[in-house]
């Protein structure tokens, strides 16, 4: 290979996609793909409903984030765990047959998403190394576009492979396209960093007795909290308060990371000086240099609120086009049109944040953003007499070509705007972090960001099925304000402001 080929294959425009994509793959196979695979396997809902595990390590990454900034390389981190989720796949792939592989592929599932949330550390690490900010807001848009072309891939290509020739050539398909990208990574992602301490060390390190007490402690909270959730006045507690029941225990950890949060925030000094006792230690100083800086209280509540309205929007959308009467034309309505005007928010997005600054289009596309919900509105409020008619029906009533036009044309509008959103919120993630914790700091933003996400998603049903859903779509872009109203308090919006 001459060096002008391998110079555009190792260019951004290209490494900023197949990472990307990288990412969002095994995500999609985990947390989406599972779902449908477990249901064609004729798995019970309720069991079904017990993947909501595999969600948790999404949630709780930051707790080992620190590790990945201290020891190697984000690019070994990255390269190490692509190699173990092909691992994973492939046995996946070759457990669908049997009948009695569904709890060996669980559990794999289950490991696979810790792995994958790593990956996903090291692939945030490594963007930030390798880009100063200008760039890292330039290719934003790239990595929204692969992380949706990549859902789309395991949701469109690997579900239909799955489902109409076999699952074992599904997940084979699926291991051979990440074995692909791995391959390229190995040969040709750029080296950007020097290694701060070597792995072996964190090797050393694990087999102390202080991490098996933390393993231990972690394990044993988990087990009492599921032995809580078995007895009978819990049950009796859901009973008497119903929307208890819809919340997943990835839910209530997200909700204990909440009052965790709120607790930090008002004993913040006390719990400093716990924290830094041993001011050698890195794990300390990556939590505390993020939490311990001035108006760092506003930046956390504007990164949990300012997708409130969108996260009860989207967790809405689809039961709404369900009971409208139009599942049939779901699929050509959020692939040929969503995804497409999707990309092309997330890239006018970064190329207007690296043009324009974070801090002039914040405010105009998080407005875009939450206007979504008030058209969202005012189109059930349209059609809520063809919702009336075909919601259970076993006849549906078509609501005519005009209508179904709006319909997706809200729905482009929609996931443009999201496009757009999704650029200045990664793009503010990204500002909240300091060079010496990128991936750290990252993925405390990011695990922050799903709480809104599991809180919003438990009341949506309830408020829908309540209010119905025009006005819930209404009360959905309340819950955004004061998300935008935090944007003229917020810290970080600078780039100098960030050290």
């Amino acid at each position: 290979m001459n060096n002008k080929k391998r110079n555009i294959l190792q260019a951004p425009h290209v490494w900023a996609f197949t990472t990307y994509f990288a990412e969002g793959f095994p995500y999609t196979i985990i947390r989406i793909i599972s779902s449908v695979f477990f249901r064609d396997m004729k798995v019970s809902l309720e069991a079904i409903g017990l993947t909501s595990l595999f969600g948790l390590p999404w949630v709780l990454k930051f707790l080992w984030g620190p590790q990945i900034d201290q020891f190697g390389t984000k690019r070994r981190w990255m390269l190490t765990m692509q190699f173990l989720l092909v691992i994973m796949i492939v046995t996946v792939a070759f457990f669908s047959p049997l009948p009695s592989g569904i709890r060996i592929i669980a559990i794999l599932f289950f490991m696979g998403s810790f792995i994958a949330a790593t990956h996903d550390i090291a692939i945030d690490g490594y963007y930030m190394e390798a880009l100063d900010e200008k760039g890292q807001a330039k290719f934003v848009g790239y990595r929204v576009m692969a992380y949706r072309i990549a859902m789309m891939t395991g949701t469109g290509i690997i579900v239909t492979i799955g489902t109409t020739i076999s699952w074992l050539v599904g997940y084979m398909s699926a291991a051979c396209l990440l074995l692909i990208l791995f391959i390229y990574h190995i040969l040709l992602l750029p080296n950007v960093e020097t290694e701060k301490i070597p792995v072996r060390s964190l090797l050393k390190s694990f087999l102390s007795l202080k991490p098996f007490i933390v393993v231990i402690s972690v394990l044993a909270a988990f087990l009492f909290l599921r032995w809580i959730f078995t007895l009978e006045w819990y049950q009796q507690v859901k009973s008497q308060i119903p929307i208890i029941d819809k919340i997943r225990f990835s839910g209530w950890v997200g909700i204990g990371l909440l009052v965790a949060l709120i607790l930090l925030t008002l004993f913040k000094d006390r719990i400093k000086s716990l924290f830094l006792r041993d001011r050698d230690s890195f794990y300390s100083r990556a939590f505390m240099s993020y939490m311990d800086r001035k108006k760092i209280g506003v930046a956390l509540a504007f990164i949990i609120l300012m997708r409130t309205g969108e996260s009860m929007l989207a967790s809405m959308a689809s039961p709404f086009m369900v009971d409208l009467g139009i599942k049939m034309h779901y699929g050509w309505i959020s692939g040929g049109i969503g995804l497409p005007f999707s990309i092309l928010g997330a890239m006018v997005g970064g190329w207007m944040i690296s043009r324009y600054t974070l801090k002039k289009t914040l405010w105009p596309f998080l407005l875009a953003q939450n206007l979504t919900n008030i058209i969202y509105m005012l189109l059930a409020l349209a059609l809520n007499r063809y919702v009336i008619i075909n919601t259970g029906a076993d006849v549906l009533t078509p609501i005519g070509s005009f209508n179904l036009s709006l319909v997706a044309a809200v729905h482009a509008f929609d996931q443009f705007a999201g496009g757009l959103g999704t650029s200045v919120l990664v793009t503010f993630l990204m500002r909240t972090c300091l060079p010496e914790f990128k991936a750290a700091h990252f993925a405390i933003g990011t695990g922050l960001m799903n709480i809104s996400g599991v809180l919003s998603g438990v009341m949506s049903g309830f408020l829908a099925q309540w209010l119905g859903y025009g006005y819930f779509f209404g009360i959905s872009f309340l819950a955004s304000i004061p998300g935008m109203i935090l944007i003229f308090h917020t810290p970080f919006l600078e780039p100098e402001k960030s050290t």
